[in-house]
């Protein structure tokens, strides 16, 4: 909170003053961040591989929105019921359950699960920087980590024909 305040240019007792406690600025932050990746990556479920990719792309952009998600998944308790990341989360939910209803999604699927695996094949790279080369190498074995993404994804959830 100190380095907060002090990147922020006020006291730490000003940002307490707004923030009743470290969870609630997470939770503030986090929220921001999440929909932001919503808004640049909306769920398209009639195309889950190529929502997959554009979820990767945008994670490999923006490292720091994943860790930030990360490090709350492993240190923060459940969400409250109103919380935006779970209301987003179950927006999305929603959308895949509409697809299958309207048959354009698998319904044998559990649509919860559905979003966990894209989510996690799509984000699989963002974490792996000790693996993920730098210089000019660092595109093109980027390129194939989106093709095997695109791949993976296609396999137990084909896009819709349009």
């Amino acid at each position: 909170m100190e380095r907060i305040a002090k990147a922020a240019r006020t006291s730490k007792e000003r940002v307490y003053a707004h923030f009743r406690s470290k969870e609630e600025l997470y939770r503030f932050v986090a929220a921001r961040e999440l929909e932001a990746m919503a808004t640049a990556v909306p769920l398209d479920a009639a195309d889950l591989p190529g929502y997959a990719v554009r979820v990767h792309d945008h994670v490999v952009q923006h490292p720091q929105r994943m860790r930030l998600m990360q490090w709350g998944q492993l240190e923060m308790t459940p969400s409250p019921r109103d919380d935006p990341f779970r209301l987003i989360v179950e927006d999305k939910i929603e959308q895949l359950r509409r697809a299958q209803d309207a048959g354009i999604l698998d319904k044998r699927w559990d649509p919860k699960d559905v979003l966990v695996f894209v989510s996690q094949l799509a984000t699989s790279w963002a974490g792996q920087s000790g693996l993920v080369p730098a210089g000019p190498e660092r595109d093109e074995f980027l390129a194939s980590r989106r093709q095997a993404i695109q791949a993976a994804v296609q396999q137990p959830f084909p896009a819709a024909a349009r």
